[in-house]
């Protein structure tokens, strides 16, 4: 058994540290533009000051792990994110995800893990593939866990959240070699079951997606997902997009790591 399997378990048991994890994603800058940070949260410093000491990991590209270093570090587990898009290249190479660093960036870091996204099922899966397992191989000379963002985009895909696209999915992303999966909700308690049930013991993570219309709606999905056997969830707008960012933070911690009902949870927010 080589070094980098040891590394790889260590740094794994510090994002899930109790076999759960609430990790706060922060690299929608590039992706969507500073349209995602209204008011005093386009400072990026402001919001990552208000949870570090709440989640249980943070994620962000390269740059930004970089210019907010004095916030983040030694106080959180860090992921880093190397693949990344615009929302302004032309519409048809919009299900292409481009480098966006390498893994001895994420270790210059002093980061935890690596992500990259695979969109499968789009007319780039080749290239992402390709990336994937560039970053895969060096993630494992360097005990590094390898977080996959395992999204369903195509041409020939009319419902990404169908759940046989999502098993699909999540089916692709153990195969390809992912220690940890962040995939879409399929709507349904019953129905994210068998996507956990499909990732044969990887660590399934939800995707938060969009501001849900309240913050109790979305804890309700929380409550979802873990009630189907998912490990965590990856959150990024439900929490800084939230007049209360740290109250919201604590609220989804409750109800991943101490199966606090939704409406419990939601009294945390208020606080």
């Amino acid at each position: 058994m080589g070094y980098g399997y040891i590394g790889k378990k260590v740094r794994l048991q510090r994002i899930l540290r109790d076999g759960k994890a609430v990790i706060f994603a922060f690299d929608h800058g590039v992706e969507h533009g500073p349209a995602d940070f209204p008011g005093e949260t386009i400072d990026p410093r402001k919001i990552l000051s208000k949870v570090v000491d709440v989640v249980d990991a943070i994620m962000l590209l390269p740059g930004m792990a970089n210019l907010t270093h004095e916030v983040w570090a030694g106080k959180v587990p860090l992921i880093v994110k190397v693949t990344s898009k615009t929302s302004l290249r032309p519409e048809q190479e919009k299900l292409l995800q481009s480098p966006f660093g390498f893994v001895e960036d994420v270790v210059a870091l002093g980061a935890e893990a690596v992500a990259a996204t695979v969109y499968w099922g789009s007319n780039f899966e080749d290239q992402m593939l390709k990336m994937w397992f560039e970053v895969k191989r060096e993630a494992e000379r360097y005990g590094l866990p390898a977080l996959q963002l395992s999204y369903p985009r195509g041409p020939a895909i009319k419902n990404m959240y169908d759940v046989e696209v999502v098993r699909y999915g999540v089916r692709a992303a153990i195969e390809s070699g992912a220690d940890l999966i962040k995939t879409y909700y399929t709507g349904s308690t019953e129905s994210f079951r068998r996507v956990v049930e499909v990732a044969a013991g990887v660590p399934v993570l939800m995707s938060g997606g969009a501001k849900a219309k309240t913050l109790l709606d979305f804890l309700y999905v929380v409550k979802s997902v873990m009630d189907a056997g998912a490990q965590g969830v990856v959150v990024g707008r439900n929490i800084f997009q939230h007049e209360n960012p740290r109250g919201a933070a604590k609220a989804i911690m409750a109800v991943v790591h101490e199966g606090y009902s939704p409406e419990e949870a939601l009294k945390m927010a208020e606080q």
